[in-house]
Order: structure tokens, then sequence, then C-alpha cells
């Protein structure tokens, strides 16, 4: 079974910044992507960044030139730097990995979501 534990989320001003952490434990052959979705109250799960295993990366319109997606394989994470937030941004964000795991000799892949974790931006 395969685990993702967020960390890094709170409550920060407009203008502020923080950095989210995903880490993926369990038994892992291999990450494909890895990336971050958010949703607000009343609103469906957006893909806010994603980052491919290896370093291609993808944003939201509404979150490019403010935030940042990286990656660490050889820990199974994956992070987000989060700048000049505002209050717009506030949401619950859940971290996704898709997993792949070689079985009978084809290559399957799975989707793991984290718990999420509260970001919070007053105006």
């Amino acid at each position: 079974q395969v685990q993702l534990v967020e960390s890094g989320g709170g409550l920060v001003q407009a203008g502020g910044s923080l950095r989210l952490s995903c880490a993926a434990s369990g038994s892992i052959f291999s990450i494909n992507a890895m990336g971050w979705y958010r949703q607000a109250t009343g609103k469906q799960r957006e893909l806010v960044a994603a980052i491919s295993s290896g370093g291609s990366t993808n944003y939201a319109d509404s979150v490019k030139g403010r935030f940042t997606i990286s990656r660490d394989n050889a820990k199974n994470t994956v992070y987000l730097q989060m700048n000049s937030l505002k209050p717009e941004d506030t949401a619950v964000y859940y971290c996704h990995a898709r997993i792949e795991d070689p079985r009978f000799g084809r290559l399957y892949e799975y989707d793991y979501w984290g718990q999420g974790t509260q970001v919070t931006v007053s105006s």
C-alpha cells in the first residue's frame, strides 16, 4: 500500500508565502507524475501544478509565475512553493501521485491522493 503525507499548509496574509510538501511511502516501484490539486468550498477540485518524472512541469494559468512545483525523486517527495498568495488561493490542497507497478509483464499505473492540507489566505 502507498501513502501520501502532506505538510506545510496554514494561514497566511495576502502576499505571503507557503511551502507544501508531500512524501510518498510504502510499496513503490516508481512514480510517474506527481502534482497538487486544490478544492475550494463549493467548487470542483482543480489542477494547480504537476511534474513528470523527468521534471516537466504544468501549471494552472491562475498560479503561473507565483507557484513553483519541484520534486526529489530520491525521497519520493513533491513540493509546492507558493508565493504572492491571494485570498482566492484559499482551498484544501491535495497531493497526487501516479504510481507504477509492474505485474505479469505489464506496467500498471495507480492514482493515489493525500489527505489534504488547508491553505487559508486572509485579505
